[in-house]
This record gives C-alpha cells, structure tokens and sequence, in this order.
C-alpha cells in the first residue's frame, strides 16, 4: 500500500484519528496467518451450543461446564452455534465498506433509528456519546448503534450497501436472539432459577448491536499501548461478540490479562452485570478491554440483551431493581464522577471500593 493510499484511506476516521493512523500499514492477515490464528493455545473455556439445547444428548455435564464457565471466566467461546458462516463473513465485509465511507458521509448517512460516535463507548439510551466529566483519555474506536427492534425503520433505499447491511443485520438478530435465549435458560437451570420468575429476565426486544472499528495506532507498542476500549463491564444480560481476523479482546482473570484469539467461526458470549445480579454474584460480569494494533485496523460485531422493560431483579445481594433503574444511574454517575460504579450501587452491603471503569 502507498503513502498516499493510506492518506486517503485515513480520510473515512474521525479528524483526531488520522495523523497516528495514515502510516503504510502492513497487508491484511493471509491464510498462512490465519491457520496461525487458530491454531496454539486457547485458555477461553468452549461450549458446544448444540451439546447445550439438544434434549437426546443434553447431559448434566454440558450444564456444569457452562455454569463452570461462567463463575470462573464469566465468558466462553460458542461452536455449533447453527450461524451461517456466510452471515457472518457478509457482515463483517459490509461492516468495512461502510466504515471506509468518509467521516462526514458517515455522520449523514447514518440517522435516527440508528447512530454513529467515536472516541468514546459511553452512550446514552438513544445512542448518542455520553457527555463524562473531567478530562478523559479518547478511546480509539468508532461506531455503529444498532436498535434491533426499530430496524424497519431504517430508510435506506438510496444507498445499496446500507440497505443490505440492514437486511443482514435483521437476520443476524434472529440468531442472536435464538442464541441469547437458549443460553440463558440453560444458565437458568445450571442456576436453578424458578423458570416462571426468570422468563422476564432476558427479553429480546431489548436487543441491540454494536458495529465497532478500531483504527491502527502507529504508535502504540507494549510499553504504550493505545486502548480502543478501556477496562470495563457490560451492562447487559449476556453479550455476544463475532470478531475479525486482528484481535485485541483481552479479558481479566484472577488478576491476570488474557487475549482472546480471533478463531474462525466462533462467538464469544460473555456476561454482564445484569446476569452477574440475576445469579446472586455466583456468575461474574467479566472485566475486559480492547487493545488497539499497531498496524490494521480491526472490527468486531457485538449483540447485547437486557431484562424486559419493568422487570425486577430480586437477589439476597442486591435491593429489588430494573435495568431501567440501573442504567439510570450509571449515566448519572458516568456524568457526574467520569466513570461507571455499576452494582456497587445497588448491593445491600456496598463495599468502599467504587473505582470500576466504565
């Protein structure tokens, strides 16, 4: 690739973006690499969906190791998920094209139901970046909000890629939803949750998705990493996530940082504060970040699902609340201290540690 291809290339981030990200960067990953990907040592626990939903070889196993999963890690890979890899390939490729489109086109283009940011994750309920006190570091990513149940409301005729991305993205929520669902009842079980209690717990018109890009950052190296993403949690129910082929997911564990591989035809779910209250703070909403390359950008593709609006999560942890109640004060505390508190907020018995990233 040329200097000024890459110059041009940089005209589709953000202004502030553009400086550290128009350095020739290298070729996209070739198949040598890719089989390098997935290949190696993978620590990510690995669940068999079909191991989990088929009645003939549904076994008491496959229930322990997602509930293992889940209060060790607090995240798994999925295989057998049943999404076509067509789909997933397709969405990943429309993803890029729009990204590719200029800043300013992609400001236009992309309006109520949906809605672009960048330089933060932080939104509010309608999409739009969360203004956050103080003086806070950019988070090197930019994005697409996706309310899943306004979909239809996304006109889009005169512009081909966008239509399609809609239509694919339409699609993909169905699996997700499917996905979502399956997953949580068998979390509900391993649990022994009462099921008519837990129905509300998960709803999947609450779904959303969010398309995020993360330019390179020719200066960042491993003394100086950049981060797309700082320390977080989710606050969702679960969280499903399909990545490129550059990773830079890094989940913590037992005080320690793990990065997880971008393997071909693989999702990582992950939990979130949601089920981590749902479960009694038997399973863990996962603590994790996005560390920037240093020379190809990457993009990831993320599904989150929520309780259903006025549904209350009881737990001899927490006081009785809803997400709605949660989330309320999150942007509260987002705009007022620059950082999220989480369920800290709701505990019985709050400890004094209220430094959780948001």
């Amino acid at each position: 690739m040329s200097l000024m291809s890459s110059l041009e290339d940089s005209s589709s981030y953000p202004p502030p973006f553009r400086q550290v990200s128009q350095l020739v960067r290298q070729p996209r990953v070739d198949s040598a690499e890719s089989e390098q990907l997935d290949s190696g040592e993978d620590p990510i626990p690995v669940l068999d969906f079909q191991g989990l939903i088929n009645q003939v070889v549904h076994s008491k196993d496959n229930i322990n190791k997602l509930g293992e999963a889940c209060k060790d890690w607090g995240l798994f890979r999925l295989v057998n998920h049943g999404v076509p890899p067509t789909l997933l390939s397709q969405l990943q490729d429309h993803a890029k094209q729009l990204f590719s489109l200029p800043f300013e086109s992609k400001q236009a283009l992309f309006t109520t139901p949906l809605s672009y940011f960048w330089g933060t994750p932080a939104l509010t309920p309608s999409g739009t970046a969360l203004s956050i006190k103080g003086t806070q570091n950019t988070n090197w990513v930019e994005g697409l909000n996706v309310p899943l149940s306004q979909l239809s409301q996304v006109q889009a005729q005169d512009h081909p890629t966008l239509n399609s991305f809609r239509i694919l993205l339409e699609e993909y929520g169905k699996h997700l939803g499917r996905l979502s669902r399956s997953i949580f009842q068998s979390m509900a079980k391993n649990l022994n949750l009462d099921t008519v209690e837990s129905e509300s717990n998960l709803s999947e018109p609450t779904g959303f998705i969010r398309v995020y890009r993360y330019p390179p950052y020719s200066e960042s190296d491993e003394d100086n990493p950049a981060w797309g993403m700082d320390l977080h949690t989710d606050s969702s129910v679960v969280s499903i996530l399909s990545q490129d082929r550059v990773g830079g997911l890094q989940v913590l564990k037992d005080d320690q940082w793990f990065t997880v591989k971008p393997i071909s035809n693989t999702l990582i779910v992950n939990l979130g504060d949601m089920m981590q209250a749902i479960s009694n703070d038997e399973y863990k909403s996962v603590k994790h970040r996005v560390k920037v390359n240093k020379y190809r950008e990457r993009v990831s593709i993320c599904y989150f699902v929520f309780p259903g609006e006025g549904s209350v999560v009881r737990s001899s942890k927490y006081k009785p609340f809803t997400y709605g109640d949660f989330q309320k004060q999150v942007q509260q505390d987002v705009k007022v201290l620059g950082y999220k508190v989480g369920l800290e907020r709701f505990k019985l018995n709050p400890s004094n540690n209220t430094t959780e990233s948001c």
